[in-house]
């Protein structure tokens, strides 16, 4: 097969009219020849960091979507599925990714359950960690979450990454605003990454330390417009990454807006195009190839460099996409689920209380991160309440592995005026997450979630939608289509009922994720990410 069009070699900065042979899978021959072709050659794009569970698909699904955008490969952590079933789910990860042609690259999962203070629905100790460490198909140790561990000499997180340097595995990062001593720590324990920097300040100090800061924008969290002016300066050591991607946003761009972004703020084409297409291959020593000779066929064909609209995927020699088709199978696979609690009542979700202040967990749009406040309280026949006016709703999070009096606690900015929605996607342990204005819907919601063993939900007194989610209570059966339409009509929905975050239910998944401050909720109570202890929703 010959391929003609002007070729990007990235590597030496050059392009030039030619034509790439391939012969068995691999670039036989890249030579200068002149044509009448006005499409352009580059390597496939790399998304350097992914949670493929986030897609609320299974990897196969997940190629079908991705391709079309010129991605032909992904760094993918199985967190979330080991957080719910252990190294059973990261085996279905790796079993379902590889009848597809996408260069999946799962990593071992470093931190199941995240912490001590949520309930998860599997544990993945360091003898784990060993095992999987040998095992081909694990290209590393995926980030290392508990970043007090490392810094503070935890026996069992030192143990992991011990066998990381045995089996000569890059070491990837979590570290959000370590700075100082405690990230010189870090780093020195061997870990090379980080994809959680939100300031321009603290990716410049990771990347004068010694570490590749990896640009993160996904469908909740959004560093881009903070980090990409690094990027003419330290784009040697850079990456792209989506880390979360809502089926919706995937079906819209992948990496490849990323590059369009960057190159139409005036940054150097190749330079991005390194970040983009080169760096994760050779961090992560990646079976990807780079357009040399000898290398695998993986290629991508644009319409040009400004916009990054993709005409043709090719791994490994195969067309997989062209035009906005993608050209791989839906493939059989059995279902994992593990969701086992019991229908709850109206009353497990009331909070009786004298407390006249309390403390708040307040979102921000587009981050990670949230902020602690304090609040009047809004007491019905002494049982706190959701208080529309003030857009101060009470939220709860339900164990989803046996029954349990839920945790509630109270948040600002998601500005339901009406109803409730939910999730079991709830980053890390994905237990029931839920917000809402009354405990009536709040109820309704946990409730329909159980119903279907997992999904997400949104409810009114005369509404129920719900998209289930039956693979782990995380990922749907379905196509990236047909997710991402059921996901785009929830999304609108929530945002009917009074939602002003572009993204609520990407947001809403992360309010149980302890290991990113200020102040979150596991399905054990109310948690201070800054001290990593429980604290009260009452201030006296």
């Amino acid at each position: 097969m010959v391929i003609q069009g002007n070729i990007v070699n990235i590597l030496n900065r050059s392009i030039f009219k030619g034509e790439i042979e391939i012969k068995n899978g691999k670039i036989h021959s890249v030579r200068k020849v002149l044509h009448d072709n006005d499409s352009y050659i580059l390597p496939g794009f790399v998304d350097a960091h992914i949670h493929i569970e986030s897609s609320m698909l299974v990897p196969a699904e997940f190629a079908k979507a991705a391709v079309i955008h010129g991605t032909v490969a992904t760094v993918s952590d199985p967190h979330e599925i080991a957080n719910v079933l252990g190294v059973k789910g990261v085996d279905f990860m790796i079993e379902n990714g590889k009848k597809t042609p996408f260069k999946f690259n799962f990593g071992a999962p470093s931190c199941v359950p995240a912490t001590s203070f949520e309930s998860a629905g599997a544990v993945i100790d360091a003898n784990d960690i060993k095992q999987l460490m040998k095992n081909p198909d694990i290209k590393y140790l995926a980030e290392v979450m508990n970043y007090p561990g490392v810094i503070h000499n935890d026996k069992e997180v030192h143990q992991k990454i011990a066998w990381a340097k045995h089996y000569n595995k890059p070491i990837d990062g979590h570290a959000p605003a370590v700075r100082g001593a405690d990230l010189t720590r870090y780093i020195a324990a061997g870990i090379t990454t980080d994809h959680e920097c939100f300031t321009f300040e603290e990716g410049l100090e990771k990347l004068q330390k010694g570490m590749k800061v990896i640009i993160r924008e996904g469908s909740a969290a959004k560093n881009f417009e903070a980090l990409i002016d690094l990027l003419p300066n330290h784009y040697e050591n850079m990456m792209f990454c989506s880390d979360d991607k809502h089926p919706d946003d995937l079906l819209l761009g992948h990496i490849n807006h990323l590059c369009k972004r960057a190159v139409a703020k005036g940054l150097d084409l190749f330079k991005v195009l390194q970040v983009a297409c080169i760096n994760p291959v050779k961090h992560y020593n990646l079976d990807v190839g780079l357009l040399q000779k000898g290398d695998p066929a993986d290629f991508i064909i644009v319409k040009d460099l400004k916009d990054f609209d993709v005409l043709e995927t090719f791994i490994n020699g195969q067309q997989i996409a062209k035009n906005g088709s993608a050209f791989i199978s839906t493939v059989p696979f059995e279902i994992l689920n593990n969701f086992t609690t019991e229908k709850k009542s109206i009353e497990d979700f009331e909070y009786y209380s004298s407390a006249e202040k309390i403390r708040v967990i307040e979102a921000l749009d587009g981050e990670l991160v949230t902020n602690e406040i304090e609040a009047n309280a809004l007491e019905k026949n002494g049982n706190l309440i959701s208080n529309t006016n003030e857009d101060i709703l009470k939220m709860t999070v339900v164990n989803r592995y046996q029954n349990a009096v839920p945790s509630l606690a109270f948040i600002k900015n998601f500005g339901l005026k009406t109803g409730a929605i939910a999730s079991s996607v709830g980053h890390d342990s994905h237990n029931i997450i839920a917000v809402g204005t009354s405990d009536k819907m709040i109820c309704k919601a946990v409730n329909l979630l159980i119903k279907n063993k997992g999904g997400i939900c949104a409810v009114t007194e005369n509404t129920s939608e719900v998209l289930p989610l039956p693979v782990a209570g995380i990922m749907s059966d379905k196509t990236a289509t047909e997710v991402g339409e059921a996901y785009a009509k929830l999304d609108a929905l929530a945002k009917e009922m009074g939602s002003t975050l572009r993204a609520p239910y990407m947001t809403l998944s992360f309010m149980a994720l302890l290991v990113i401050p200020s102040l979150k909720l596991s399905d054990k109570g109310l948690f201070d990410g800054n001290t990593f202890q429980f604290t009260s929703v009452e201030i006296k």
